[in-house]
């Protein structure tokens, strides 16, 4: 496993552009890509915390997103760069508590937050189950390191309409 010198707060999880396809009929990027350009993040994530494709094959685990929130604060264009920025904020042995943020990538304003809650699944049986001893370590390093960055507002938001 790695050390906690070589854990990025928060971890640069995703960089990318507004592909044709992510257009919608207002001429932004659609709410659904915006989750998908999240998906990559979380897969970077879980790469780095050792959660790959190749400890899920080797122990027949995988990850299920249970709980998810998606904010969205400014609209992204066609052409236009991003970059994701991830979190932990929470964690036991069986579930995953991140964060996501979405920024323009030149112009650096917050676009986009999504929330996650996922959980590892032993897939012989399709339930929930502790992750390795080795994985629940290092995610408990990360989770550490990534303690020290400020909470950001919207986690744990409730979605209602204000009055």
């Amino acid at each position: 496993m790695n050390t906690t010198q070589d854990i990025p707060t928060p971890l640069a999880s995703y960089s990318g552009e507004v592909q044709p396809e992510w257009i919608d009929d207002n001429n932004h990027m659609n709410v659904a890509y915006y989750v998908l350009a999240f998906d990559y993040a979380t897969d970077a994530l879980f790469n780095f915390l050792g959660l790959s494709r190749a400890y899920k094959d080797a122990n027949n685990v995988s990850t299920f997103a249970v709980d998810m929130n998606v904010v969205y604060k400014r609209e992204l264009r066609l052409g236009e760069p991003l970059r994701i920025e991830t979190r932990m904020i929470d964690f036991s042995d069986k579930a995953l508590h991140y964060f996501h943020e979405m920024y323009h990538g030149d112009e650096g304003y917050l676009a986009a937050s999504n929330e996650v809650l996922s959980m590892h699944m032993d897939m012989n049986i399709r339930r929930i189950a502790p992750m390795a001893d080795e994985i629940q370590q290092w995610v408990k390093q990360v989770h550490q390191a990534h303690s020290a960055l400020e909470r950001p507002k919207s986690v744990g938001r409730v979605l209602g309409v204000r009055r």
